[in-house]
């Protein structure tokens, strides 16, 4: 096929990809070892705008809490359950109608998507779910068929952006193609995905081209920065999210399949475990990224406005740290539900606080730090060492953002993240005799020791509830006394 008729399909790509409405999704992912009320997190989310939302699991309390809902669900089946599903048709029946049947009703939750797999195609596998997933995918989207549902909820595949590349003698977007070895079954996937209105779904990272390429220049990464331009013939690129979806698009273009609908399933920026992800550096790139895609300018190959799910809704604490400290900070909220920083979802540059999770419970304000007074520290390595690896010390690596503390405020900060998540037990704070409880936060300016959030109810609500039940029946007896003394 002809580069001309490649730039004539690509028109009537343009043509499909525009959209006159705005619509901004964002990833709720729930790896942590404190999880918050979910329907105070949908309430959260309707409260800052958020109208689709894309889970990695089907958790019956976040579906429960979503219904009734204008929320828009893309639901996931794990990566796991990919051999079951793709061998057996009834288990792929049994999941469809226990997660989506049960609850896609009128008045119920609006799902729309469900998502087969998560980057099952990502080089990292090793081919793991190859032959797998197409499978998988017609047994859920017969599933659904079989269940009425097939009109309004289809089955997608959420791809890393890793299936499609351009050559290194020519690397730009027109030059795009999906990798050789996996090339055919993409392709055969696209045209499954064609056939019954089912949309793309590609994940797009910048914050990983510049984390893995130290020649990466860093402008290029955002959509505000001054940079050297990118030229593809009569196209002229500024940052790479463009480039990179561009890419795919002439991918696209070259299998055939030049007006199917495209999704970004995961953007975002992380705020630590990195010298670049921080929040200045999140705020930039996602008020950036929300502006340009809501613009309706669209990328160089096609003007429109472009479906994203921003990553992530949360922190989570408990996220495989394996591909680097920073995969537990891509939240735009903290663990506990509170705004990392202003953004304005409606991309008109406004600076717009965003509203929190509300009603959420803390532990006892105390910290577990080294003991001041202890002389022997031979043993202090091994501790620390023992305490981060059942908790969460990333915020301690090169780079983030308690990198500055001394080896004895490593001490503390690790031996602290470890109490907090064995939930404040008096004796999570001995550490061989080395550490000691204090009332007095030894947080600073840059480093945060957190008080995690309770299970249940706080014990400051605790405290609260026993004062009201107390007062309650303090009136009772005062009234008791009053009619009857």
């Amino acid at each position: 096929m002809t580069k001309t008729k490649l730039s004539i399909m690509l028109c009537v790509f343009v043509v499909f990809m525009g959209s006159k409405g705005s619509s901004l999704g964002v990833n709720w992912g729930t790896m942590s070892s404190k999880q918050l009320s979910p329907k105070s997190v949908v309430k959260m989310m309707i409260e800052n705008g958020f109208d689709k939302v894309k889970l990695f699991e089907a958790d019956d309390k976040i579906l429960e809490a979503l219904i009734g809902t204008d929320i828009e669900v893309m639901l996931a089946v794990p990566n796991n359950m990919l051999q079951e599903i793709s061998q057996n048709p009834l288990a792929a029946a049994d999941w469809v109608d226990a997660n989506v049947t049960t609850y896609c009703y009128s008045g119920g939750v609006k799902i729309r998507y469900v998502a087969v797999g998560n980057e099952p195609f990502l080089q990292a596998y090793n081919g793991t779910y190859l032959q797998l997933t197409l499978p998988a995918l017609k047994n859920i989207q017969e599933a659904l068929n079989h269940a009425g549902l097939g009109e309004d909820v289809k089955a997608t595949v959420p791809f890393n952006a890793d299936i499609y590349f351009s050559p290194e003698s020519n690397p730009v977007p027109s030059a795009g193609d999906f990798r050789p070895e996996i090339r055919d079954l993409s392709i055969e996937i696209i045209s499954y995905l064609y056939s019954y209105g089912a949309p793309f779904v590609v994940n797009i990272y910048p914050f990983l081209s510049l984390y893995s390429n130290v020649y990466f220049p860093f402008d290029f990464a955002f959509f505000d920065g001054p940079n050297k331009p990118m030229r593809d013939g009569k196209y002229v690129y500024t940052n790479v999210f463009d480039a990179n979806l561009d890419t795919l698009v002439w991918a696209m273009a070259k299998a055939g399949y030049p007006d199917m609908k495209i999704i970004v399933g995961e953007v975002g920026w992380p705020t630590d475990g990195n010298k670049h992800a921080n929040i200045q550096n999140a705020k930039r790139f996602n008020q950036g990224l929300i502006k340009h895609v809501l613009s309706g300018e669209g990328t160089p190959a096609w003007k429109g406005v472009l479906d994203i799910y921003l990553f992530g809704l949360i922190d989570e604490n408990a996220k495989s740290i394996a591909p680097g400290s920073f995969e537990r900070h891509w939240g735009i909220f903290e663990f506990d539900g509170k705004p990392k920083y202003e953004l304005d979802l409606e991309g008109k540059g406004r600076s717009i606080g965003l509203s929190a999770v509300e009603g959420v419970g803390y532990m006892e304000k105390k910290w577990c730090v080294l003991n001041p007074h202890v002389k022997e520290l031979e043993d202090l390595a091994r501790n620390i060492d023992y305490a981060c690896s059942l908790s969460d010390c990333t915020a301690l690596g090169y780079g983030s953002s308690c990198n500055h503390l001394s080896v004895k405020g490593n001490a503390s900060y690790a031996f602290n993240m470890y109490y907090q998540f064995k939930n404040q037990h008096k004796w999570d704070c001995d550490f061989d005799g080395l550490a000691t409880l204090t009332h007095e936060d030894p947080s600073d300016d840059k480093c945060n020791f957190p008080v995690m959030i309770a299970q249940g109810h706080s014990v400051v609500l605790l405290h609260k509830n026993l004062l009201s039940i107390f007062l309650v029946i303090l009136e009772g007896c005062i009234v008791f006394l009053l009619l009857f003394c």
